[in-house]
C-alpha cells in the first residue's frame, strides 16, 4: 500500500471519530519481548473544548452536532458534549430534542471539521517535539513511545507529563488527560481513569491491580458488546477475571491465536507498536445521516442514498478496500424512531458507486415508496459495508469495467485537489435540505 495514496484522500471528512482499529492484530505487535513505555494523550471533549475556547463559552453546557430551528426546536444528534452538559445527563448519540428537554438552556453547535483538523495538526507538532515516535490514533487521541524514559523515576515521569500538558495548554489553550503504562492498552485505559485533566501512571503490578483490574472487559479495545456478552457467559466480567482464568476461555471463544492475542491485550501483555507511518484501516466503513426534518418525497431520499454510497465508496477507494456485501438502513419518523434495514450484494467486490447503486436502489426505493404510501415519513439513511477486504483478485463472473474505474479515479483526483463536490452525480442535488452535524455541509 502506498502511503502517498492515503494522504491524497480526506478519509476523516464527515466522520465524527476515526473508527478505532484493533491493535490485537499480529502485524501491529513487536516481535521482541523488550520492555517498553507508552504515553496516551486524550484531548478531553475535544470538539466542545475547542468551541468553548473559540467563543468564550467556559462553564456553559455545550452539545456538538445539534442545532435549533427558527422556532427554537432542537434538531440533530449529539456527537459529543462538554463536561458541564454531561453532568446534567447529556450523552453521545442522544437526540438533540431529548437533550434540550433535559437542559432547555443547552448550547448547540455544529461540528467545524476544518477547525479541529487544523488544531489537531498543531497538537501533533507539539507531540513530535517530545518523542520521535508519535501515533495519531484519532483527531483527539495520540500515542507516544517514551521507552527512552523507561529508567526514570515515577516523579520524573510525572514531571515529563506535566510539562507536556502545560505546553499544550500554553500553545493551544486546551487541556488533556494523560496515561503512562508499560503496555499501549493500559496507557489508554489509564488516561480514561480521571477526566478531565487527569494524569495516571500504571508502572507496577500493584498499580494495575488497583486501577485497571476492576474495569469491565469491554473497556478494552477489541472487546465490543457481542464479545463481552460471550465472555460474561463464561464468568469473565472484569480485567481481574481475565488474569485469574488465563487465556483458555478466550481461545475457546475466539480461536487459538486470536484468543491468545485478546487475552494478552486485556492483561497488559500486548507488545503493540506505536504506528507512526501506518494507516489505520477500519473493519468496516459506514455513513449515517439524520435529516433536519422528515420527508415523504422518495426522490429526495434517493438523492440521500446516492450521497451515502458516494461517501462510503470514496473512503473505500482511499483505503484500497472493496466489498461485496452491504447493509442499508432507512430511518422512519415514528414513535420509536425506528426503521428498516436490508442487506444487499453487489455483483462482485467493488468500491465504485455505479455497481453499489445498481444493487441498492431497487430494494431501497421499493421500501421507501411502501413506507410513504402508508403515511410514514423518512428521517434518515445509512449505509455500511459487511465484508470489506483488500482484494485485486479477478473474479470469474464479475469484473469492473475499466471505463468506470478510470472515471472514478479521475473524479477522485479532481475532488481531492479542488474540493469534495467538484465532480459529483447530479442526483446528490436531489437531497433533503437542512442542517447537518457539520458546518461545511449546512
Amino acid at each position: 500500500m502506498d502511503p502517498k495514496l492515503y494522504q491524497q484522500y480526506d478519509l476523516e471528512q464527515d466522520v465524527h471519530r476515526i473508527t478505532l482499529y484493533s491493535t490485537v492484530a499480529r502485524e501491529h505487535q513487536h516481535i521482541s519481548r523488550k520492555k517498553r513505555l507508552y504515553l496516551h494523550l486524550d484531548m478531553n471533549c475535544f470538539y466542545a473544548q475547542v468551541e468553548q475556547r473559540a467563543y468564550n463559552l467556559y462553564g456553559l453546557p455545550l452539545a456538538m452536532g445539534g442545532w435549533r430551528k427558527p422556532n427554537g426546536t432542537a434538531r440533530g444528534i449529539v456527537a459529543t458534549a462538554s463536561y458541564e452538559a454531561r453532568a446534567l445527563g447529556i450523552k453521545t448519540a442522544m437526540s438533540a430534542f431529548e437533550a434540550s428537554q433535559i437542559c432547555p438552556y443547552l448550547v448547540f453547535m455544529q461540528i467545524d471539521y476544518d477547525k479541529y483538523k487544523a488544531i489537531s495538526q498543531q497538537l501533533k507538532a507539539i507531540l513530535d517535539s517530545y518523542s520521535p515516535d508519535v501515533e495519531k490514533y484519532s483527531m483527539d487521541e495520540y500515542f507516544m513511545d517514551i521507552t527512552f524514559l523507561l529508567k526514570k523515576s515515577r516523579r520524573q515521569l510525572e514531571a515529563f507529563a506535566h510539562k507536556l500538558k502545560q505546553e499544550i495548554h500554553r500553545q493551544l489553550g486546551l487541556v488533556c488527560s494523560v496515561g503512562i503504562a508499560t503496555s499501549k492498552t493500559y496507557s489508554k485505559l489509564a488516561s480514561d481513569l480521571t477526566k478531565p485533566k487527569g494524569l495516571n501512571l500504571i508502572l507496577t503490578p500493584d498499580d494495575a491491580a488497583q486501577h485497571i483490574y476492576p474495569l469491565p472487559l469491554n473497556e478494552v479495545w477489541g472487546i465490543g458488546r457481542r464479545r463481552y456478552e460471550h465472555l460474561k457467559k463464561r464468568g469473565l466480567y472484569t480485567i481481574a477475571d481475565a488474569h485469574k482464568q488465563g487465556p483458555a476461555p478466550f481461545q475457546k471463544l475466539f480461536g487459538e491465536m486470536q484468543g491468545r492475542l485478546f487475552w494478552e491485550t486485556v492483561t497488559g501483555r500486548d507488545k503493540a507498536k506505536v504506528l507512526t507511518n501506518e494507516i489505520h484501516i477500519p473493519d468496516e466503513v459506514s455513513y449515517m445521516h439524520t435529516f433536519s426534518d422528515w420527508t415523504d418525497d422518495p426522490i429526495l431520499v434517493k438523492g440521500e442514498i446516492v450521497k451515502a454510497i458516494r461517501k462510503v465508496c470514496y473512503r473505500m477507494r482511499g483505503y484500497e478496500r472493496k466489498a461485496r456485501q452491504w447493509s442499508c438502513h432507512i430511518r422512519y419518523q415514528e414513535a420509536h424512531w425506528e426503521g428498516i434495514s436490508f442487506a444487499f450484494t453487489t455483483s462482485g467486490f467493488t468500491n465504485l458507486d455505479d455497481y453499489v447503486l445498481e444493487a441498492c436502489l431497487p430494494q431501497a426505493m421499493h421500501l421507501i415508496n411502501s413506507a410513504v404510501q402508508k403515511g410514514i415519513k423518512i428521517r434518515g439513511v445509512g449505509l455500511h459495508t459487511i465484508d470489506m477486504r483488500q482484494t485485486e483478485q479477478l473474479e470469474i463472473f464479475f469484473r469492473e469495467e475499466d471505463r468506470i474505474r478510470h472515471l472514478y479515479r479521475a473524479a477522485d483526483c479532481l475532488n481531492n485537489c479542488y474540493g469534495p463536490d467538484t465532480v459529483a452525480k447530479a442526483a446528490i442535488h436531489e437531497s433533503v435540505k437542512g442542517n447537518t452535524h457539520f458546518v461545511n455541509r449546512s
